[in-house]
């Protein structure tokens, strides 16, 4: 039998695995203050929720168009304000960053997490002109690849051009036998109707899973699972093992211009 608990475990896999959450509040906090007050808007509302909001964060240039990312916490924990210095690596190559909060499990479900999103990506579109780029890590993968199926209506999804799931979540069913469920509060049918992997995805998508070839083995099944069944769909579809990246380090490569994440990205 597979013990699903310590299947979705990933800091004690990790060497310093506890160090992150407060190493990534401080690059946060650090880039934020050395951004010019025009660059960034923090806080901007998308809905009336109170962590229906968004962080913007805007290149030198007129921006290219947007990336947005979602961040993770498996529905339940972290707000935005924990990734903005993943921004510089699009900024430098002139991408504005647009970074929601949701609403957080067990007081909204999974699935009206993924109406905030919608939500959140239909604000920030009026927002910024030009492509859209949708990429999240974890949970935030999981919302990702959620808005290129077909069931959701993407406000803007015509100006769509990739969406990156990075160590996402797309077969949730394994999670109605783990602990974390005391807070999702999925059934089998709930976890199917939010399941990326059981839906069909929108006509002429075009998805990247990325995930660290060292992270926990089922990450690396969820990533692969998404990239053949959507590709059996007809779509585009990538899958990328980052070599020597474990399910905390495999996002630091947004923060850096020229690494193989970034560019990967915004190709």
């Amino acid at each position: 039998m597979i013990d699903w608990d310590d299947a979705f475990q990933n800091g004690k896999y990790i060497s310093g695995g506890e160090s992150y959450l407060g190493m990534w509040k401080v690059r946060s906090v650090t880039f934020r203050e050395n951004l010019p007050y025009e660059r960034r808007e923090i806080g901007v509302a998308y809905g009336a929720h109170k962590r229906e909001v968004y962080d913007l964060f805007l290149p030198k240039c007129p921006p290219k168009g947007v990336v947005i990312f979602i961040h993770g916490g498996y529905w339940q924990s972290l707000d935005q304000t924990l990734w903005s210095h993943l921004s510089a690596g699009p900024m430098a190559h002139g991408w504005a960053v647009a970074m929601p909060g949701y609403p957080l499990c067990p007081e909204v479900s999974i699935a009206e997490i993924t109406q905030s999103i919608q939500q959140a990506i239909g604000a920030i579109g009026d927002m910024i002109t030009g492509d859209i780029i949708i990429c999240g890590h974890s949970a935030g993968g999981h919302l990702t690849a959620r808005m290129a199926c077909d069931d959701v209506s993407l406000p803007h999804t015509n100006r769509v051009r990739r969406y990156v799931s990075i160590s996402g979540v797309h077969d949730l069913r394994p999670l109605t036998r783990t602990d974390l469920n005391d807070a999702l509060q999925l059934d089998m049918a709930s976890a199917a109707a939010e399941s990326p992997a059981l839906k069909t995805p929108r006509e002429g998508i075009e998805l990247l899973a990325w995930v660290g070839e060292d992270e926990r083995p089922e990450f690396l099944r969820q990533a692969n699972l998404l990239g053949n069944i959507w590709r059996g769909a007809f779509a585009k579809t990538g899958c990328v093992q980052a070599k020597g990246q474990h399910h905390f380090s495999v996002i630091d490569d947004l923060s850096i211009a020229d690494s193989p994440l970034t560019k990967a990205l915004i190709a």
